[in-house]
């Protein structure tokens, strides 16, 4: 009899050990892991990008996590280079990672979303590359919208608004630039507007005076300009140097803050669609406009309120698969509508495909005075 009572209060004694061993691990925090450029030709993309996913991170914990867990957030760089990144995103996911954001860049992103593929982790980038969703991952999720959405709309404030029909793109050449390029080029011709001028440049590229020419040259209207941040300031000093005096086009790389500070005067002037504005007249992103302002003292980017966003699609597909499962998440998150009424810190309905890639509102944008100025708002491509 003794040894009975000595067996059960041992086995009571060890239940009460797991289970609360069981509480102890459902209350740690959730691990997400930012893998993203913080140095290199992608710095001003992946610290925006960054900068957004830590302010979501700060505001949910303070308002009692992602069902009673608070979120932990780690912070990798890529250096830009996409080798590095795939072996960044092996860490975080030997780590313990939940879930992943980044690359930015889609060049990183092509490569490392490999790994999270196969460890079936959810992996949210703001990347536009039209190829990265194509590649058929089931973990891989936009927090903005992808170059095959974007585009139509630029082709058509292009041949309705500007009246324009013969037009020059310029691009980076690269896994962003490329496909984007290819999808302006074909939305153009939708619209019977032809391509009389195509300047591929390169990644880094200083000296924008030969594509300049090359664009003068082809005796077009207008200018499409598709090139990374710090390139597009450079483009666009060179166009007006050059007495540029056409319409210089472009998409949300050649609309951002970033592009508007670097460029100075030869900003004003500029117009396209973008896919985010911190400047959109819409109040959850003013106040997070206002957040950014405060925390970090610059106004975010395009990438800055897309990694707001990005947590808070994870926190709604949490939320309603109802525990902390990443593949139950993953799948919840394919044909999910988050509605800001439901959950305010997406800022804009959005609603994802089957493929990871989103549709929402989106901007038209003239730069004026050294400031973005929003001056419609187009409505999802599968609205318009």
């Amino acid at each position: 009899m003794k040894f009975q009572r000595r067996t059960l209060i041992a086995a009571a004694t060890a239940a009460a050990f797991c289970s609360t061993a069981t509480v102890w691990a459902q209350g740690d925090p959730v691990k997400i892991f930012n893998v993203v450029e913080l140095s290199g030709a992608g710095a001003t993309a992946g610290t925006m990008f960054k900068s957004g996913i830590e302010l979501a991170v700060k505001d949910i914990n303070a308002a009692g996590g992602i069902l009673g867990r608070k979120i932990e957030v780690t912070n990798m760089d890529t250096q830009t280079n996409p080798g590095i990144a795939k072996g960044l995103v092996v860490r975080a996911i030997d780590d313990g990672a939940f879930a992943i954001f980044g690359p930015v860049f889609t060049g990183s992103i092509l490569i490392s979303q490999t790994e999270t593929r196969r460890a079936e982790v959810p992996n949210f980038t703001a990347a536009a590359g039209a190829l990265v969703t194509q590649q058929g991952s089931p973990y891989i999720f936009r927090t903005g919208l992808t170059q095959v959405n974007s585009m139509p709309k630029a082709a058509r404030y292009i041949a309705q608004n500007l009246k324009v029909k013969k037009i020059a793109v310029m691009y980076v050449n690269n896994d962003f630039g490329k496909p984007g390029r290819d999808a302006i080029v074909s939305a153009l011709k939708t619209y019977g507007v032809e391509v009389v001028a195509d300047v591929s440049t390169e990644v880094g590229q200083v000296d924008f005076s030969a594509p300049v020419v090359k664009v003068k040259q082809a005796n077009a209207e207008a200018v499409f300009v598709y090139l990374n941040e710090e390139e597009s300031a450079r483009a666009l000093r060179e166009l007006r140097k050059q007495v540029w005096d056409k319409p210089i086009v472009g998409d949300v790389t050649l609309l951002g803050q970033k592009v508007i500070d670097l460029a100075g005067e030869a900003a004003n002037g500029v117009v396209g669609h973008t896919e985010m504005s911190a400047d959109a007249p819409i109040a959850g992103i003013k106040m997070v406009r206002d957040k950014f302002v405060k925390a970090y003292n610059f106004v975010p980017d395009h990438n800055g309120i897309k990694g707001y966003q990005g947590v808070y699609m994870l926190k709604a597909a949490i939320q309603k698969v109802g525990k902390f499962d990443r593949v139950a998440v993953a799948k919840q998150l394919h044909g999910m509508t988050i509605k800001v009424a439901d959950e305010p810190g997406v800022l804009m309905d959005v609603t994802f495909d089957d493929k990871g890639d989103i549709d929402r509102d989106s901007f038209l944008i003239e730069i004026k005075g050294g400031k973005p100025m929003v001056k419609e708002i187009l409505p999802p491509l599968g609205k318009g």
